[in-house]
C-alpha cells in the first residue's frame, strides 16, 4: 500500500556514508528496544498494547487496524520495528549526555513526528524524538530542551505533547498552502504558539507554495529560529531531521540542495555546549535523502561545511511566513520587543490556490509519470551537484606560527605551527606590492608571521588560521590585497574593536564590517563599508544574526577575514561565537588576526576554529531599544542590496 516508506531509505543512506568514508569515522552506538516504560513516557497503555496485538495479525486484520488511522500501515515487524527506532535514538541521548560523543545521528524508522498520545499517524507508530525529550528530563534533570523539525510535514504529534510544557521548546517549518496540505491543520499555521503555560514555546512556520529553496531555509533561521533559540538556552538539541524537505522529494516538492543541511546542523551545533541529537524523520526521494544525511553527518564529524548554492534572496512567500511568525511570537520572547512585527496577508500565494481550484487535475497516471521522470533529473542533477560543491579537506585544520613571545605553545594542541616567512622574502615582497601600508620595521616583521599562515589558506593547505599582530589594521590591509592579488574575488572582512581601517583599493571584491565603540566611519567606500556600532552584550545576537549573518551569506565571500583590536565592545564568547557562526561560509575559510595579545582570547578564538563548542553566554538579558532601532535602520539601508536583510523590518519588495 506504501511505496515511499521503504527499508531502502536507511540501506542507501548508509551505503552512501560508506562511499564517503564517514561510517568509519563515527562511533559505533548499538540500538536496542525501546521499554514499555519509555514508550509510556509519552504514550498511553492503551496504544501500546494495540501496537503490541499487531504483532500476531494476519493481513486483513492488520488492514482493519491500520483503517483506525490516519496514513499508517501494520507489518507484523513493525512493533519491533519502532521499538528499535525508540531505542536507539535513547541510546544516542545516553551518549551525547554521558558525553561519550560530541553529537550524532541515529537512522531509524519507522520516523515518529506524527505519532501521538494515544495514535498511529503518518507513518509514525512512537514519537521518538518526544520520548527522547521526556526521557532525557527525567534521566538527565534537563529543564530546556529544543526540538527543530525541519521535516516537510508538521510533526502535530509532538506539538500535541508539548503544547504546555515551557521546558521544550518546538520549531517546525512545513508545507502549508494555506491547510492544503497534509495533515491540513489549522493549528499547524502561525498563530499555534502553544497553551497555557507553554504560550510561545511552540513555533510554526508554514510555507504557503512549494519550491522554497536554500535561502527561505536559511531566511527562517536568521530571523526565527535562532534568536528565540539563542534566548531559550537549550541544554540539549534533538532535531525531527526528515530530508522530504530536499530537493526531488515527492512529497515535499521543494528545491533546497543537500549541503544547506550542512549549514542548518553547523549552526544548530553552537547550542547547547555542542550537544545535538539528529533523528531520521522522513525523506523519500533516495538520492536527495543519503546525499543529505551525508551532508548532516560531514558537518557533525566537524568538516569545513560546503558553499551554499543558488540565489541568496528568500521568495515573498517566505517573508510573509516568517514576518508573520515574528509577529505572532513578539508577545513572548525579549529579543522581538522592540522589533517592527506586523501581520501579512500572504497574498503572494492566496491568489495561486485560487487558480489550483480552477485547474482541472492531471489523470494519477499522468501524475506518477511525470513524477518519475523528474526523479531521475534530479538524481542526474545530485550526481553533477555534489561533484560541484564538494571538495577535498585540507589536512590541517588550524594553523598559527611559532613567535617569538613564545605564546603559541599556550594555545590548544591540534593548532598546527607553521614556520614563519624569511624576513628577506618578506622585505622583497613589500617593496613590491605593499610599500605604501608598511613604513615601520616592527610591522614588517609581524608579517612573516601573518603571510605564512594566509598563503597555507589560501593554497588551501590548512582550512583556517589564527596570528598576533601588533598593528592588525595594517597586517589585514596587506592580507586582503595579498588575497586579492591570489585569485580571491569575494572577501569579507569583519573588523572589531577601535582601528583606524586603510581603505583598499580592490573595487567590489572586498565587504567591510567594522564593530566598535567610536563612529569613525559612515559612509561606504570604493568597496563597501558597514558601520555596526558598539554592538555588546546582547545587542551582540541582533547585531550578528539580525544583520551580519544575512549580509555575509548574501555576499558569499571565498575567505573571511577577522580583525581584533583593542577597545573591543564584544567579550571573548561574543567573539568566539562570531568565528564559529561564520564558519559556515568560505568552505570555512577563516583568517584571524588579533592585536590583542591577550592569551584567553587567543585559546578561545583557536577553539572555536578547531571547532570546540562555543562558550555559554549565561542569562540572555533582551538588547535595547536604540540598539535595535541601529540594527533597523541599517536593515533598511541594504536590504535592496543584500536580499537576506528582507525577512525582517520593513518589507521591501
Amino acid at each position: 500500500v506504501c511505496d515511499i516508506e521503504v527499508p531502502e531509505r536507511l540501506s542507501f543512506s548508509y551505503e552512501q556514508l560508506k562511499r564517503y568514508h564517514l561510517v568509519e569515522r563515527c562511533v559505533h552506538v548499538p540500538a536496542r528496544e525501546g521499554s514499555e516504560e519509555e514508550i509510556l513516557l509519552v504514550h498511553s497503555s492503551e496504544h501500546l498494547e494495540v501496537a503490541k496485538s499487531t504483532q500476531t495479525m494476519n493481513e486483513e486484520e492488520l488492514k482493519r487496524v491500520s483503517g483506525n488511522y490516519d496514513a499508517f500501515f501494520f507489518h507484523p515487524n513493525t512493533y519491533r520495528c519502532a521499538r528499535l527506532a525508540v531505542g536507539a535514538t535513547l541510546q544516542l541521548v545516553d551518549a551525547v549526555m554521558s558525553g561519550k560523543v560530541c553529537n550524532g545521528m541515529a537512522l531509524v524508522r519507522p520516523p515518529g513526528h506524527h505519532s501521538q498520545r494515544n495514535a498511529a499517524n503518518g507513518f509514525c507508530l512512537f514519537n521518538n524524538v518526544a520520548i527522547a525529550a521526556e526521557y532525557a528530563k527525567l534521566k538527565y534533570g534537563l529543564q530546556r530542551i529544543l526540538i527543530v523539525d525541519w521535516d516537510v510535514h508538521h510533526g502535530q504529534g509532538t506539538q500535541y505533547i508539548f503544547e504546555e510544557d515551557p521546558s521544550v521548546l518546538y520549531f517546525s517549518w512545513h508545507r502549508y498552502e494555506h491547510q492544503e496540505f497534509w495533515p491540513s491543520l489549522k493549528e499547524s499555521d502561525y498563530d499555534a504558539v502553544g497553551l497555557g503555560k507553554g504560550k510561545g514555546f511552540n513555533i510554526n512556520l508554514p510555507w504557503n507554495k512549494v519550491g522554497m529553496g536554500n535561502s527561505d531555509y536559511l531566511a527562517a533561521f536568521f530571523h526565527v529560529l535562532l534568536p528565540m533559540a539563542f534566548e531559550f538556552d537549550p541544554e540539549l538539541v534533538l532535531v525531527s531531521s526528515g530530508y522530504d524537505s530536499g530537493i526531488g522529494d515527492p512529497e515535499g516538492q521543494m528545491s533546497a540542495t543537500p549541503e544547506v543541511f550542512a549549514h542548518l546542523t553547523h549552526f544548530l551545533m553552537q547550542l547547547a555546549n555542542g550537544k545535538l541529537c539528529v533523528i531520521l524523520e522522513g525523506g523519500y526521494h533516495l538520492k536527495s535523502l543519503s546525499e543529505s544525511v551525508c551532508m548532516t553527518v560531514k558537518t557533525l564529524l566537524g568538516d569545513p561545511v560546503p558553499e551554499i548554492t543558488g540565489e541568496m534572496a528568500p521568495c515573498l512567500s517566505a517573508v510573509e511566513s516568517i514576518q508573520n511568525v515574528r509577529a505572532a511570537h513578539k508577545p513572548y520572547w525579549k529579543w522581538l520587543m522592540y522589533e517592527d512585527t506586523s501581520f501579512l496577508q500572504n497574498l503572494s500565494t492566496k491568489s495561486h490556490l485560487l487558480k489550483k481550484a480552477n485547474t482541472n487535475p492531471s489523470t494519477e497516471q499522468e501524475s506518477k509519470m511525470t513524477n518519475n521522470d523528474e526523479a531521475v533529473k534530479v538524481e542526474r542533477f545530485l550526481e553533477l551537484h555534489m561533484k560541484n560543491i564538494l571538495f577535498p579537506v585540507p589536512p590541517i585544520k588550524t594553523a598559527t606560527t611559532t613567535d617569538s613571545k613564545g605564546s603559541a605553545h599556550l594555545l590548544p594542541v591540534p593548532v598546527h605551527l607553521v614556520k614563519e616567512m624569511d624576513k628577506t622574502e618578506i622585505k622583497a615582497l613589500v617593496s613590491g606590492f605593499y610599500a605604501d601600508l608598511v613604513k615601520e620595521d616592527k610591522t614588517l616583521l609581524s608579517l612573516g608571521s601573518m603571510l605564512a599562515i594566509l598563503d597555507k589558506i589560501l593554497k588551501k593547505e590548512v582550512c583556517n588560521g589564527i596570528a598576533e599582530s601588533p598593528t592588525a589594521a595594517v597586517s589585514v590591509a596587506v592580507a586582503l590585497r595579498h588575497s586579492v592579488r591570489f585569485g580571491f574575488q569575494r572577501v569579507l572582512c569583519i573588523f572589531v574593536g577601535d582601528m583606524q581601517i586603510i581603505p583598499n583599493t580592490e573595487d567590489g571584491k572586498i565587504l567591510m564590517i567594522h564593530i566598535c565603540e567610536k563612529e569613525r566611519f559612515t559612509f561606504v567606500l570604493n568597496n563597501f563599508l558597514l558601520l555596526l556600532k558598539d554592538a555588546e552584550g546582547n545587542d551582540f545576537f541582533s547585531a550578528v544574526l539580525g544583520f551580519i549573518l544575512p549580509v555575509a551569506y548574501s555576499y558569499q565571500p571565498n575567505l573571511t577575514v577577522i580583525a581584533v583590536g583593542p577597545n573591543r565592545s564584544l567579550g571573548i564568547s561574543e567573539i568566539s561565537l562570531l568565528f564559529a557562526l561564520l564558519q559556515g561560509l568560505a568552505e570555512s575559510r577563516i583568517f584571524a588576526v588579533i592585536e590583542d595579545t591577550e592569551i584567553n582570547l587567543m585559546q578561545s578564538v583557536a577553539k572555536a576554529l578547531m571547532g570546540a563548542s562555543t562558550p555559554h553566554f549565561g542569562v540572555y538579558v533582551p538588547p535595547t531599544q536604540e540598539k535595535v532601532n541601529k540594527i533597523k535602520i541599517l536593515r533598511d539601508q541594504f536590504q535592496q542590496e543584500w536580499k537576506m536583510l528582507q525577512c525582517s523590518g520593513k518589507l521591501s519588495i
